[in-house]
Formats: C-alpha cells, structure tokens, sequence
C-alpha cells in the first residue's frame, strides 16, 4: 500500500469517527467546512509524507484558535495561509485554503502553534506533528473553548495515532505534555518527554527540544 492510500484511509477513518457532544469532529463528511479541512489535512500529511521526517512531535488535542478551524494539528490559519518560519510546507500558494466559518471571523492566530513553529525554525528542524486525541475537545455548547481531553477520548486516539506513525515511518517520538506522553504509554511506544508551551510553559518547552534534538 503506498502512503497516498495510507493517507487517504487514515483520513477517512478520521472523518467517519463519532465524538462525544462536547467534542468536535473537524474532518466529519457531514460538515460542509470540513472538505476544506480534510484537504489541508491530506496536503499537510503529503507533503510531510516525501521529506521522510524520522522525528514525530505528539501535543495534547486541536484548539479553537489553530487545527479545530484549519485541520492541521498546532497551525493557526495565519501559519496555514502565511507560511511557518524557515519553513516552505505551508502558504495559500502551496494549496492551502482559509475555512471562513461563522463564530470564528476574528480568530487568526494561536500561542501554541506561534510558539512550535518559531522553535522548529531556530532548531532548523522539520518533524511530523500529530495529536493524542485529533479532534477539538471543548466546553459542551462553547465551540470557542479547549478542554482537557479524557482518557476515553485519547485511547481512541491513540488508533490513529500508532497509524499516523506508521505511514510516516517515524523512528524517534518526543511527547509534548503529560497528556500526550500518557497516550504514547497507553500504546507501548516508547518517547521522549518535553513540557507543554501553554501556561507559561514556553520556555520549558524550547529548552527541552533544544536538548532533544542536539543529540
């Protein structure tokens, strides 16, 4: 099986799986917005596909600010639509296309993803970034709100998880969090561990995958 139909299945798996009502599935079929989502995604997961990354990057879930409203995990529509620094995997110019959702006009960008892909171009480094639960747990009734995701929730997507490392051929995984590093023990994969940026946790996070990946 090639990593084109790899990626397709995996994709829609994603778009078929059910989440609980405080919970939302940014890939379901029956969402309108989500084709535009599920293509960022497929581009996305294509293009990291042919640079061959041995390092994958798990964080916690999608947020209200970045991957609930792009599909991709940790980018914000300013990083999909304007590029990540040092960077040529993201830009309108390269296919990506904005998801003009009602509620969400003025969100634009988001801390976490700022903060991930401002690092990755100081390291000068490019790995796969996935989520231990892909899609956007929120306060029930509160789209624009993040929750933590239970534990039910990220056994789930812990299937999807192994999957995404699978096609990618991934070697070496850094789990970014509790909440990841959790999941990835859930599983039996073995992973380094570096602190969430949210919270005041910017400066953990960067020292910590300065040390990891100077090795």
């Amino acid at each position: 099986m090639t990593s084109e139909t790899q990626i397709e299945a995996l994709i829609d798996r994603l778009a078929r799986e059910d989440t609980a009502a405080d919970a939302f599935n940014e890939y379901a079929y029956e969402i309108a917005h989500n084709e535009i989502r599920r293509q960022n995604l497929r581009l996305y997961l294509g293009r990291i596909s042919r640079l061959k990354p041995k390092t994958m990057l798990v964080m916690e879930a999608p947020g209200y600010r970045g991957c609930r409203l792009t599909g991709v995990p940790v980018t914000s529509r300013k990083i999909l639509l304007e590029g990540a620094p040092g960077s040529d995997i993201f830009g309108s110019e390269a296919g990506y296309c904005d998801v003009d959702e009602t509620g969400f006009e003025d969100i634009y960008g988001e801390q976490t993803a700022t903060i991930v892909w401002n690092t990755l171009a100081e390291l000068n480094v490019l790995p796969f970034i996935w989520n231990a639960f892909p899609f956007h747990p929120c306060k029930l009734g509160i789209p624009r709100s993040n929750r933590k995701p239970r534990r039910s929730e990220t056994e789930k997507g812990g299937v999807f998880l192994r999957e995404a490392m699978e096609i990618m051929r991934i070697q070496r995984v850094i789990a970014v969090g509790n909440v990841a590093f959790e999941t990835l023990e859930k599983i039996g994969v073995h992973c380094d561990k570096v602190r969430h940026p949210a919270q005041g946790g910017k400066n953990e996070f960067v020292a910590g995958l300065q040390q990891l990946l100077s090795r």
